[in-house]
């Protein structure tokens, strides 16, 4: 029999990790998880966080929020795996109809379960594909869809996420994103470049974007450009895949970020905070698209696994009794109050922007358009040494953004801004 785990200190778990895992899997903190809750962690020695991260937008409900551990808890006592392709539980079926009532579009809908958001988008892009008999895909500039091949071709980002991994898989393609100095214009002409330059758009399946987009610096998709985008699509009989893996499930304000330009796309992918912290995606789409594919074609061993299913059912219940739509909106406008009140004393903050809670603040060098990551950096570890987990993103590593659960207390995210602007103060002192 196994012995039980036993915290040790972060310095021999550090030890320890370096021994046994490799350099490849990124880590942020020097230190070890041993509990949480709602939005606080605590490491191995007891020190308190407020976590402003949420696991990478997962835990929009917080941490081991009590309905959802109760669904779980239940589910754990009638059965944890059967394979939904052996034998079928109505928990899959029933949160694909609420995922089917909740995503934007009066037609008819399907929705598929696996496992991860990379898992999500590979799918949809076979559904894609098997749909118009076409294999041509094109992502944006800047764009993270995942860490699989498929994943990583789609990704607009080479360091580190493409580095030594080649070759990657053919026919997709990347036009500009609308950001970065990039027009609306501009990125429409892009596209209509790649169709001469490129790709017949009648060999393209589907365009994949992010309305919001994640690792790429929480830069918006205007409007304007997705109408433009779905009426491309709708003339060439492409495909539009909104990837929702991090902007869904309240985090813009909405169940579903493209919902504030009013475009209804095809397929939408949703993960992390579909499920509160447990492992669960999703394939949301047209029900003549979703049921392109052949029986056996999609699917997996986990995937639609019981226990997330059932912490997603939880979440959605959670997200709607305690309003967290309206929560998200509200936290978001007091914390870019508060930012736009720190670009009054910091020349370095040259954007701050965002719907809903997905806010980010991009750090340049004062006077200039350069990317300042070395001071992103200092904040970021100014920031943790007093308590408070923060990420950055963009392609510069500029940008720190903010993934606080909506379900943390007001107090708590007071006290979250004020060591903020104290770790903006230390970092430029530095």
């Amino acid at each position: 029999m196994n012995a039980p785990l036993t915290f040790g200190s972060n310095t021999s778990l550090e030890a320890r990790k370096s021994a046994a895992t490799p350099r490849g899997v990124g880590i942020l903190a020097s230190f070890y998880a041993a509990r949480a809750e709602n939005s606080l962690l605590w490491d191995v020695e007891g020190r308190r966080f407020i976590d402003f991260a949420g696991g990478i937008g997962v835990l929009n409900t917080g941490h081991r929020h009590p309905k959802v551990l109760r669904a779980v808890a239940t589910q754990l006592e009638a059965f944890t795996h059967t394979c939904y392709q052996v034998v079928p539980y109505e928990s899959y079926v029933a949160l694909a109809e609420k995922l089917n009532a909740l995503a934007p579009g009066k037609f008819a809908k399907k929705t598929m379960f696996v496992s991860t958001g990379a898992e999500a988008v590979e799918n949809a892009v076979k559904i894609a594909r098997a749909a118009t008999g076409r294999s041509g895909v094109i992502a944006f500039s800047g764009a993270f869809h995942g860490r699989t091949m498929m994943g990583m071709a789609l990704t607009g980002k080479v360091a580190p996420y493409k580095l030594n991994f080649g070759p990657l898989p053919a026919e997709v393609l990347h036009a500009p994103f609308p950001a970065n100095g990039v027009s609306v214009k501009e990125a429409i002409k892009g596209l209509h470049m790649l169709f001469k330059a490129d790709i017949d758009p009648k060999r393209v399946a589907a365009i994949i974007i992010e309305p919001v987009q994640g690792e790429g610096g929480f830069h918006i998709a205007p409007a304007q450009f997705l109408q433009a985008l779905r009426a491309l699509c709708d003339e060439h009989g492409i495909l539009l895949i909104a990837d929702e893996v991090q902007s869904g499930f309240g985090r813009t304000g909405k169940w579903f970020a493209i919902e504030h330009s009013g475009v209804i796309p095809d397929l939408i992918t949703s993960a992390k905070s579909l499920a509160g912290g447990f492992p669960l995606s999703a394939v949301i789409g047209r029900a003549e698209v979703m049921d392109a594919a052949a029986p056996g074609g999609l699917g997996g061993t986990y995937a639609g696994s019981p226990i997330g299913l059932a912490a997603a059912l939880a979440v959605i219940d959670v997200m709607q009794e305690e309003k967290l739509l309206e929560r998200s909106e509200t936290l978001g406008n007091r914390l870019r109050t508060a930012l736009d009140g720190l670009r009054a004393s910091f020349a370095g903050i040259s954007d701050v922007r965002g719907q809903g809670s997905m806010i980010a603040m991009e750090l340049n060098k004062p006077g200039s358009d350069e990317p300042d990551a070395a001071f992103a950096k200092r904040v970021q570890t100014e920031a943790m040494a007093r308590g408070l987990i923060l990420l950055t993103c963009g392609t510069g590593a500029n940008v720190i953004r903010f993934l606080y659960p909506l379900t943390i207390s007001d107090e708590l995210f007071g006290e979250a801004i004020d060591i903020l602007k104290a770790s903006m103060a230390a970092a430029r002192a530095d």
